[in-house]
Order: C-alpha cells, then sequence, then structure tokens
C-alpha cells in the first residue's frame, strides 16, 4: 500500500491524540483505504499523520475492541474480514437498540427535533431520486443519529455507538440492490410517520424491523465477497 505525501489538513494536533488517530483510521478502513486482510502499514501511517507509533499502537487497540482489526500473531494488525456470522451477532443486538431507541424518542423529542427529522428525510427522499448513494449514507447515519439523541438515554447511546460502529463498514460499503434501497426509503417514510404521530410501540418495532432488513439484505452480498488476500 502507498500513501501520498500528507496533507496539511491531515496533521493531527497533539490532544486527544489516539483518539484523533482512531476515527483516522477507522475512516480508512470503512472507506476501503485500508481492506480486509491488508497489515496496518504503522510506518506508513506515522509518516502520513506525523506520529509517533505509540498512537498509531494505541489507535490500533481500540479498533481492535471494535472488531475492525485483528491481532495476529507473528503478523502483527490486519484489517478484519467481514463475515455472515459477525453480521449475524452484531445485527440482532443493534436491532434490539434500534428498537428501544423508537420507543424512547416518541416519547422524548421535542417538536424541534422531529421537524429537523423531517427536513432530513425530505433531503434524503431529493438524495434517493437523483442515486446519489453516498449522500443519501450521510443524511441516513444524521436521522438515526437524530433519533438517538432524542431518545434523551446516554446509556443507550454509548452502547448503541459501540455495536454500531462494528455493523458500520457493511452498511457503507454495500451496494444495495435498488429493490431494497426503495423499501429502504418507505421504512424511513412510515419512521418518520410514527414519530411524528409520537406511537412509541410502533416506532419501536419499525425501528428494529429496519435494521432487521438491512442484515437480510448485507448477508448474502457479505457471503459472495471474494475472500480477503
Amino acid at each position: 500500500m502507498t500513501f501520498a505525501d500528507p496533507a496539511p489538513s491531515e496533521t493531527l494536533n497533539r490532544p486527544a491524540l489516539a483518539v484523533e488517530l482512531t476515527d483516522k483510521l477507522r475512516t480508512l478502513i470503512m472507506e476501503g483505504e485500508l481492506k480486509p486482510g491488508e497489515k496496518i502499514p504503522e510506518r506508513l501511517l506515522t509518516e502520513r499523520f506525523g506520529v509517533s507509533r505509540t498512537p498509531v499502537r494505541e489507535a490500533v487497540k481500540i479498533l481492535a475492541a471494535e472488531g475492525l482489526v485483528m491481532l495476529v500473531q507473528n503478523r502483527g494488525a490486519v484489517v478484519s474480514t467481514l463475515t455472515v456470522a459477525e453480521l449475524e451477532e452484531v445485527f440482532p443486538v443493534l436491532a434490539a437498540l434500534e428498537g428501544l431507541v423508537g420507543e424512547l424518542a416518541a416519547l422524548h423529542a421535542t417538536g424541534q427535533e422531529i421537524a429537523a427529522i423531517h427536513r432530513l428525510n425530505d433531503d434524503m427522499h431529493a438524495a434517493f431520486d437523483r442515486g446519489d448513494r453516498p449522500t443519501y449514507f450521510d443524511i441516513n447515519q444524521k436521522i438515526h443519529a437524530a433519533m438517538l439523541a432524542a431518545a434523551r438515554n446516554q446509556t443507550l447511546a454509548q452502547q448503541h455507538q459501540m455495536v454500531a460502529r462494528r455493523a458500520s463498514r457493511a452498511r457503507y460499503q454495500a451496494n444495495l440492490t435498488l429493490e431494497r434501497w426503495g423499501e429502504a426509503m418507505r421504512e424511513h417514510d412510515a419512521i418518520l410517520e410514527a414519530l411524528e404521530a409520537r406511537d412509541s410501540r410502533k416506532l419501536g418495532t419499525l425501528m428494529k424491523e429496519h435494521m432487521q432488513h438491512k442484515l437480510r439484505s448485507l448477508a448474502p452480498m457479505v457471503a459472495a465477497s471474494p475472500p480477503a488476500d
């Protein structure tokens, strides 16, 4: 793997260095610049971000705890490979958490928050109509984050973040069929309707089912992916 010379904006500030670097490495993995099965290139990363190997290794440990990196004896740290088994382990937990997010958001969301989510849903519709998947995904994430914030439960937010990170790579990289994409958009419309009606039980059920449907569509794609080198 080769890296271009570091841009000035990529030089990291010293405060919270390991946290910043973890975010940078997570993005490299999510966007596929660091590929499944590839060894984490410590030396190249120190040069790219202008840091020593210590914060790189700290960041790798955090990503290993998230399941994005594996620590392999005699080889070092490598980017983990997604498996159907991992998805089937993670997504039911995430679905249960999403269901609770929906139940609590319906009870605690302010009128302003609901209006903001409605606007995001409109923007997501526009991205869908344009066939703009990156923008759609970005807005989708903002909607789920807004729902989580509206739930007003810090413990839930912490647990959700930890589990969602393990699932996010598959969600980000998946090339959904047009049929599933349209289905997901309709599910979001129903979620918005239940939120605006403040129907806690229905919203919880819809958000849980939405995540279950994601697993149904992602699992065949992961199973069909070629093995890492």
